[in-house]
């Protein structure tokens, strides 16, 4: 049994020949010739949005000879599930395809840590590389083999041709621990070994010239209170276009539900960005793709909605209580065929010349505005935008009452959309806490009124689809009235709702909320 006690890596002259450095001279350990070499083939797996790396995990397949193990493991190296992917020789368990999901693996261990982390989004290869990895062993004084001397010489291939530093592990075996960890200690006195405890993924991106964790869906803009309104914009914006753009391979290719929502989200943003400040861009570019914008969203919107149907299934069919999921399942078929015809639709958009012409012209746009110096300043800016979107928030959910008719709020949740939307454009403006305070307030009655919207809309579409599967005739009774079930379903949620809106819009519109508000864009605006 052996546990690792130290890594290390060769830098320099010394990396070029490991075994200049790891014969410990003048200790009373003497390390033995190093093994044969084996050549492993490694590759690094995590999500387009590198959920494993920002939760301190990291997924391995390491294949040698025939077979390929997938290995997860802790920040520190700690080993906590595998699974063996492929045999030795012929027969058993087909080898993984990446970009995959989590349901290509086996059930198991390894799957239950995986899930909670990854949930719907596909394991994609985030780096690959060839190691040829030698090791030695430690003998006391009584000959006795105390650890072991592991070095692994890396060359990466995949995002990027490189040279990985050539790493080095200090095993210990069971019993001999003390003794190990001082075989760590002399080697770590040798010119040219410095600690290195990066994991693999880490040091084959940094050989790449990359690093992990580039990707977010967030606005992820720093802006200057003093900068001009078109400057800051042109900022926002295209972080904004660079997330759609990030996002259009994925979706045409249907990794993931992930992709598109992001996209979408992008686009969404963009639009408000267009319609809430446009107005400080030059040479009217709001007028002019605020339309192109609109029909990308369009595009989007049936793809997304049916998304939405389809990750939502189980729990819907799970709740059942009068019909079975076995009942339910020819509209989940509906579903599936209705879904893969506007994913095509969708593609055929993303390809399209209209899309190109638009992934050409707005950057050309925002580049003319970041170098328009006018006024007023980002800060200013800010402050005036969120202020007046805060206060037709409070307007328009104030003049709600009990008998307000849906679209009511319907409308008001737009209103907070918008407010969300400035709040997350100007967020580097202001204290993260004071912010986020802001924003999590906002979000409870986003909540509500999200609730209240999504359970209409999918409780109308319910009938559509219900008359779609009986002109094409693939719904059953028993699948009509297990539809009518969900429906039933959907709105005593809407109900319940509605019922909670008040007590929501009561806490966003107290005295100390709309304090905070104020305090905060006041702040931006000094």
């Amino acid at each position: 049994m052996r546990s690792v006690a130290r890594q290390f890596v060769l830098s320099g002259d010394d990396g070029a020949d490991p075994g200049r450095v790891l014969k410990l001279p003048g200790s009373e350990f003497a390390v033995s010739d190093a093994s044969r070499s084996v050549t492993l083939r490694r590759l690094w797996l995590d999500t387009f949005d590198w959920r494993l790396y920002h939760s301190g995990l990291t997924l391995e397949q390491v294949t040698r000879g025939g077979a390929a193990d997938l290995v997860l493991t802790g920040r520190d190296g700690t080993v906590l599930a595998g699974d063996r992917m492929s045999p030795l020789r012929g027969g058993g368990r087909a080898r993984a395809r990446w970009p995959g999901r989590l349901d290509t693996l086996p059930l198991g261990p390894l799957r239950d840590h995986l899930g909670p982390v990854v949930g719907v989004r596909a394991l994609l290869p985030v780096a690959r590389a060839v190691s040829v990895v030698r090791e030695a062993r430690v003998l006391n004084s009584d000959e006795k083999t105390v650890a072991r001397i592991t070095v692994d010489r890396m060359s990466v291939t995949f995002p990027a041709a490189g040279t990985g530093p050539t790493r080095v592990a200090v095993t210990a075996l069971r019993g001999y621990q003390p003794q190990a960890l001082r075989v760590a200690d002399l080697l770590a006195a040798v010119p040219g070994v410095s600690p290195g405890g990066q994991p693999g993924v880490e040091a084959a991106l940094m050989a790449a010239g990359q690093r992990p964790g580039g990707y977010t869906g967030k606005v992820d803009v720093r802006l200057s209170p003093r900068m001009p309104a078109p400057v800051a914009m042109a900022a926002v914006m295209t972080a904004l276009f660079d997330t759609l753009l990030a996002n259009v391979n994925g979706t045409v290719r249907d990794l993931d539900t992930e992709f598109l929502h992001d996209l979408r989200v992008a686009v969404r943003r963009t639009r408000s960005a267009l319609k809430l400040t446009g107005d400080v861009l030059p040479g009217g570019m709001a007028a002019r793709f605020r339309p192109e914008f609109k029909w990308l969203g369009d595009l989007t919107t049936p793809t997304r909605d049916l998304d939405v149907y389809l990750l939502g299934y189980p729990e819907m069919a799970a709740g059942l209580v009068a019909a079975t999921p076995g009942e339910l399942q020819p509209f989940h078929d509906h579903l599936e065929r209705s879904r893969a015809a506007a994913h095509r639709q969708l593609t055929r958009g993303l390809r399209s010349a209209r899309f190109a012409r638009l992934g050409r012209e707005w950057p050309q746009a925002l580049a003319v505005a970041a170098t328009t110096v006018t006024r007023p300043p980002a800060g200013r800016l800010a402050a005036g935008r969120i202020g007046r979107a805060h206060r037709r928030v409070l307007r328009d959910g104030g003049a709600i009452g009990p008998a307000s008719p849906p679209e009511s709020l319907h409308e008001l949740r737009k209103r907070c959309k918008e407010l969300r939307y400035l709040l997350e454009f100007f967020g580097s403006l202001y204290d993260p806490g004071e912010h986020w305070r802001a924003v999590r307030e906002l979000k409870a009655l986003q909540d509500c009124l999200g609730e209240f919207q999504d359970t209409q809309v999918q409780h109308e579409e319910i009938r559509v689809f219900a008359a779609q599967m009986l002109e094409q005739r693939t719904a059953p009774a028993a699948t009509l009235l297990a539809m009518g079930e969900i429906a039933a379903g959907l709105a005593a949620r809407q109900q319940r709702a509605r019922g909670e809106f008040a007590d929501r819009f009561r806490e966003f519109a107290s005295p100390a909320g709309q304090s905070r508000f104020r305090a905060l864009t006041g702040a931006s605006a000094a």
